[in-house]
């Protein structure tokens, strides 16, 4: 039954915010669309914030949904371009708003989650510290993030597969090259 009503506080919530800003949306606004009062709100979320936080882990999970290995990156990236693509009113609104930021670290999260499977898979077999592994997935996230970012100021415009390709083709290899290079038995280690 929790599923149920967080999923219909969704639904609300993206249904208002074709209507209005969400600088304009309400708790109160959200609790009426949806036919709940707002202490079920409150049982649920502890504000709008909370809402959307839930709301983007949720539709990314299913984007990546065990897209996490160096085989499948690209599938898991390209579905959550089309995530955020599938729900652009949501996503623009949100972006554009004053939690611009908690999109930008939900979406640091989520692709660094996906990026240290990536990493971890690739280093399998190999002594690498835990601190350059997290280092190589940070800096692969920061520019997958930057690109994702940019697309949806630039409001969408491009193909994301064009934009997966040409990520891919710029960084075939790279992972293990750069594992290579920070293996502890090197000079040049993260400590």
């Amino acid at each position: 039954m929790s599923y149920i009503t967080k999923k219909a506080l969704e639904d609300s919530l993206k249904n208002l915010l074709l209507q209005k800003p969400l600088s304009k949306i309400t708790i109160s606004d959200i609790t009426k669309d949806c036919g709940i009062n707002r202490m079920t709100f409150y049982y649920h979320f502890k504000d709008i914030y909370d809402l959307i936080e839930w709301i983007c882990t949720e539709e990314t999970a299913r984007a990546i949904n065990g897209k996490k290995t160096y085989e499948t990156w690209q599938q898991g990236f390209l579905q959550t371009f089309q995530m955020v693509l599938d729900n652009k009113p949501f996503i623009s609104n949100v972006y554009h708003s004053i939690s611009r930021e908690k999109i930008e670290d939900y979406f640091y999260a989520i692709t660094y989650d996906l990026l240290i499977g990536v990493v971890e898979e690739k280093a399998t077999g190999m002594n690498v510290s835990e601190a350059a592994k997290k280092f190589i997935a940070n800096f692969y996230n920061f520019a997958f993030v930057g690109l994702l970012l940019d697309w949806i100021k630039k409001d969408m415009q491009d193909d994301p597969q064009l934009i997966i390709d040409q990520v891919s083709t710029l960084i075939q290899g790279e992972v293990s090259r750069a594992l290579n290079k920070y293996q502890i038995n090197k000079s040049n280690q993260i400590p």
